[in-house]
């Protein structure tokens, strides 16, 4: 147990001791939100001369019978101001001088009543008349330091931010802003296919049968029906049989699952739309997308040009639109349609792009177009007609049934939409799905599986139909300016850590974790360097590196780490 969690506890034990619980089961009912009060007060200050707020307690500077606070909501923050006698106007001064000087500390969550000024340094501030703690905060927050403008001790690590979610949205207000866009979006999108029309569905997460996409599944087991089931990779053929079912047009938001690694762009569990229009084809699709997302980034962030990593990216419409074939030739010189699977593979090798022994045609294509197309792609682009081998689920083109009316909106060098005009030729899908099956075979793990269900849906007859899959975290991550996936999804998968690394025995000596991280740069790894180094030569090397620490505080360390050690 740290030090600063063992203060806490004490403190608790005090408050308890005064009649004070720690965690009381209370409403508190609160009049204004900090946005609310910053935003209005100059329009009418009299109309603030009563408020009740609650949040935590981010600041707290202690000044004698007078002392100030910072208090956050989640909409902000705003200035408190506690006096002594305003607080207590009696003799007995105890909630002042005993509860909020020595046992509420920074990180509670508290309530408070009082009227809104403005101090002399026109800051907008609340005087606090009532307090009430509403929930004691037993770990300390990694709080950021600033002097003469500069910031040290920032919460940015990326490993602890994506573990501690919790802790990265309280002290980094920023990121809480990334998930209100990205409910944005989401709200956005759905209204306006709702207003063209659409229907929303759910349709199966888990399934007997997985397909809709080339990736490989999660597999899991149901102990009542004694099956193998399969954590969704793709919504398509549910959504698919809707049509057939008569709807004429659907979507959904769907968690999807797919088993392959973590970077930047990939997460195992992640968010798609996809939505299906009968009657409709993949010409009719690339116009309704950049509608669509046109009309999208307007709402979200008021412009259609947005930046992304140094990028300004316009989803302004028209979008460029290229063939597939024809992108490749502009960005490589290879006549790639003419070409056989041993020029491909040649090419592939001389490019030193590494290609699989069972590698298709289609897969050659699909590696040479990712690997020296798209990240030339920067602005929002339509790329269409793709090669057959690559579009299981597309209809082939009439007047070129070597290719497909399939198109793909490619961003910041990156897929972003994967549209078509759905195969409804259920003897055509069967040969499909068999050529799947013959990568399977050979050794493609990501290969397609054959759906018999969904076979005999299309056998009952599926009208035309166009559809479109978007992702909706890197549409996430190109509106917020994020520069991974991991930054626009509350809670990531993360590699597996080892329990006994969780907490280094410096760590639970110090308590704070940006100050450990400052002393392990400084060669200070264990407890026994802590007690090896003069404290007024620590003092001096952490004000090296902007760690302004108190000699009591680094003897306080000094005395515990004895203590640690003895024990």
């Amino acid at each position: 147990m740290s030090r600063v969690i063992e203060d806490r506890l004490n403190q608790l034990q005090q408050l308890k001791a005064l009649g004070i619980e720690p965690f009381p089961s209370v409403t508190f009912p609160t009049t204004h939100t900090t946005k609310e009060i910053l935003e209005q007060w100059e329009k009418n200050p009299e109309a603030f001369n009563k408020v009740a707020l609650a949040g935590r307690l981010m600041v707290k500077r202690v000044m004698g019978k007078a002392s100030f606070g910072v208090l956050q909501d989640s909409w902000g923050r705003i200035q408190l101001y506690f006096n002594r006698d305003i607080l207590c106007p009696g003799e007995d001064k105890t909630l002042y001088n005993t509860v909020f000087k020595k046992l509420i500390a920074h990180g509670d969550i508290i309530g408070v009543e009082g009227r809104v000024f403005k101090t002399k340094t026109g800051e907008i501030t609340i005087e606090v008349q009532r307090f009430v703690l509403l929930a004691k905060a037993l770990r300390p927050l990694p709080m950021p330091k600033e002097k003469d403008g500069k910031v040290w001790d920032a919460f940015t690590d990326p490993e602890q931010r994506y573990r501690r979610r919790y802790v990265d949205l309280i002290v980094n207000p920023h990121v809480r802003e990334i998930f209100r866009k990205r409910a944005k979006i989401i709200q956005t999108i759905r209204n306006f296919l709702i207003q063209q029309g659409f229907l929303e569905v759910e349709t199966p997460i888990l399934q007997p049968i997985y397909g809709g996409a080339n990736a490989k599944p999660f597999v899991t087991y149901h102990n009542a029906l004694g099956m193998r089931l399969y954590l969704r990779i793709a919504n398509e053929l549910y959504l698919k049989r809707l049509i057939v079912g008569g709807y004429d047009a659907v979507f959904e938001f769907a968690k999807d699952f797919r088993n392959e690694g973590i970077d930047k762009y990939h997460n195992p569990e992640f968010t798609q739309l996809e939505f299906y229009v009968a009657y409709k084809d993949y010409r009719w699709m690339m116009d309704f997308i950049e509608r669509l997302l046109e009309y999208t980034a307007k709402a979200v962030v008021g412009t259609t040009s947005v930046t992304f990593q140094n990028q300004t990216i316009d989803f302004k419409r028209p979008w460029k639109r290229v063939s597939f074939y024809e992108s490749i030739q502009l960005y490589t010189g290879l006549d790639a349609y003419s070409a056989d699977e041993a020029t491909l593979r040649r090419y592939l090798e001389e490019q030193a792009i590494e290609v699989p022994a069972y590698a298709s045609k289609g897969v050659m294509l699909d590696l040479l177009f990712s690997k020296k197309v798209e990240p030339h792609l920067i602005q929002p682009t339509i790329v269409y007609d793709y090669p057959v081998e690559m579009s299981p689920l597309a209809k082939q083109k009439v007047d070129d049934p070597t290719l497909t009316e399939r198109f793909e909106v490619i961003c910041s060098g990156k897929e972003l939409c994967n549209a078509f005009s759905e195969l409804n030729d259920p003897i055509e899908q069967r040969k499909r799905f068999e050529a799947q099956l013959q990568l399977r075979r050979l050794g493609d793990e990501e290969a397609m599986v054959m759906d018999e269900d969904f076979i005999q849906a299309l056998e009952f007859g599926m009208p035309p139909t166009a559809g479109l899959g978007l992702g909706i975290d890197r549409l996430t991550m190109l509106l917020t300016d994020s520069p991974s996936i991991q930054e626009v999804l509350f809670f990531p998968q993360m590699r597996p850590k080892q329990k006994a690394d969780e907490e280094s025995e410096l760590s639970r000596v110090i308590g704070e974790e940006a100050v450990v991280a400052q002393l392990e740069a400084i060669g200070i790894r264990r407890v026994e360097d802590l007690l090896a180094i003069e404290p007024s030569v620590l003092q001096e090397k952490l004000q090296h590196r902007n760690i302004v620490v108190d000699l009591n505080q680094i003897r306080d360390w000094i005395r515990f780490a004895k203590r640690h050690l003895a024990t």
